[in-house]
């Protein structure tokens, strides 16, 4: 796996490559490459826009030789319109976008961390002007409603046989409830967050709530196993309708 240190350096090797091409003005980086540095670790991918002068965008999405020329390239997906997701040889990957500097302001990204820049470009377009909006948080009679449903729908679904099904419902969907309950539970460390996928890092800030994971997502055969364990996770915790919770254990017992 790649060092830290390697994916930094190679981070700095793209922008030395775009710095040899006019048509480019800046390259910054995101998440753990960006302002969260000190996260970045040998499991970290780079993730980076490279912003390039008006009516460039299309050149350096149709031509990678940017990158390429940079260290051989194993495999690369264009899966926006906007970038790549690549992998050089060397094993370190990457996801990125290429964007004119005129699109930023209607892209929600989170602050990146400048990499290189031409001289007259802002520092300030690392910055977003369009933030992540900001969700509400949902009441908890709602969050714990959709929950205890998911498990009896999901239940539901595997006694027809529709085991795929059944483990989305009980192990995905309801288990996206304990994401926006978890901080009504527990006190979460302050380890960096993620705006756009609440999942990330869950086990660091609810280190509290990461030894009942396993048991609320025991696998495609093991859905009522599951659903009984977030049920009475969840009667530990609040207040669940006693009709509900019965009708949950109904169908798990089967």
């Amino acid at each position: 796996m790649p060092t830290p240190s390697a994916l930094q350096n190679r981070l700095k090797d793209i922008g030395h490559s775009l710095s040899k091409r006019s048509d480019a003005l800046a390259l910054f980086g995101l998440g753990s490459a960006g302002p969260e540095l000190d996260r970045m670790d040998e499991f970290s991918d780079l993730d980076f826009f490279a912003i390039v002068a008006p009516g460039a965008k299309h050149i350096f999405i149709q031509n990678l030789d940017w990158l390429t020329e940079i260290h051989p390239v194993s495999y690369s997906f264009l899966n926006s319109p906007d970038g790549y997701k690549l992998l050089f040889a060397d094993g370190i990957f990457c996801e990125f976008a290429v964007f004119e500097e005129h699109e930023l302001a209607g892209i929600p990204f989170s602050e990146g961390r400048m990499i290189w820049k031409r001289d007259w470009i802002s520092d300030e377009i690392r910055k977003p002007v369009r933030k992540p909006l900001a969700q509400q948080p949902s009441p908890t009679d709602w969050l714990i409603g959709e929950a205890v449903t998911n498990l009896y729908v999901g239940l539901c679904r595997y006694r027809r046989g529709e085991k795929l099904s059944a483990m989305r419902f009980i192990q995905w969907y309801a288990v996206d409830r304990l994401l926006d309950l978890a901080a009504r539970i527990d006190t979460p460390n302050p380890v960096y967050s993620d705006s756009f996928s609440p999942d990330r890092r869950f086990e660091q800030r609810f280190p509290g709530l990461k030894v009942k994971l396993g048991s609320f997502c025991q696998g495609y055969d093991r859905s009522p196993e599951s659903a009984l364990a977030y049920l009475e996770f969840l009667e530990q915790n609040f207040e669940v309708n006693p009709a509900m919770a019965a009708e949950v254990r109904k169908q798990a017992a089967g």
